[in-house]
């Protein structure tokens, strides 16, 4: 699996129509529905973008995550891609993605070949829609994580996100349900990687495992 087969393909794929979340969703135990439901009951939601990298480390192509630090609120310690909030000055969700993605993580985007977005995922507990963004770099060269959003940087294999052993469940109590259930995960490296990520990560395996594994995503 080299970098060029992987931006090969999934320019390809981002050309047809997206996958989208209902596999995931069925795992997680609620449908669509729930979510269109929380979404016509909610304040119109804040947009916000996340750039999910694809790059080489000693010529393994990786894929970024990041583990966000403990605090008080939705996301605290939870494992995402870098991104965040749109503002005043972003010239649209790309220029969003991209600002968030270097003030995260304090590595350089000039050299970022954005391939195109994902479906957009709707968060209820935080009232948002993020839009996702799959980006490459041969390399991702420095970094400077922010301490106050990061407190990790996972520099996860990307065959290792496509293995079908990483794919887990356990009980999570779902605020949208109001009640605890079982929640469909990705173990990656011992991070758990769930909820609005592991819709993103999940749509991406999609796109990448019928062309790279004999399986796919069930």
């Amino acid at each position: 699996m080299t970098i060029t087969a992987i931006r090969d393909r999934l320019q390809q794929r981002l050309r047809e129509p997206l996958p989208g979340h209902d596999a995931f969703l069925e795992l997680s135990g609620y449908k669509r529905e729930d979510l269109e439901a929380a979404r016509r009951i909610s304040p119109p939601p804040r947009e916000s973008a996340v750039l999910a990298l694809i790059y080489e480390r000693q010529a393994v192509p990786h894929l970024l995550l990041m583990l966000r630090p403990t605090y008080e609120g939705v996301h605290s310690g939870q494992v995402a891609f870098p991104g965040g909030r749109m503002e005043p000055e972003d010239a649209d969700l790309r220029s969003t993605a991209l600002r968030e993605f270097s003030e995260e993580t304090g590595a350089a985007v000039n050299g970022v070949e954005v391939l195109g977005m994902l479906t957009p995922v709707y968060i209820p507990p935080s009232r948002s829609l993020v839009t996702p963004f799959i980006g490459m770099l041969p390399e991702l060269g420095a970094v400077a994580p922010d301490p106050r959003e990061v407190a990790a940087l996972i520099e996860a294999p990307l065959e290792l996100v496509l293995r079908d052993d990483i794919l887990k469940h356990r009980q999570q109590h779902l605020v949208m349900l109001g009640r605890s259930v079982q929640v469909p995960y990705f173990d990656i490296e011992g991070h758990a990687v769930w909820g609005a990520t592991a819709m993103m990560m999940a749509e991406l395996r999609e796109l990448l495992r019928p062309h790279f594994q004999s399986k796919a995503f069930q």
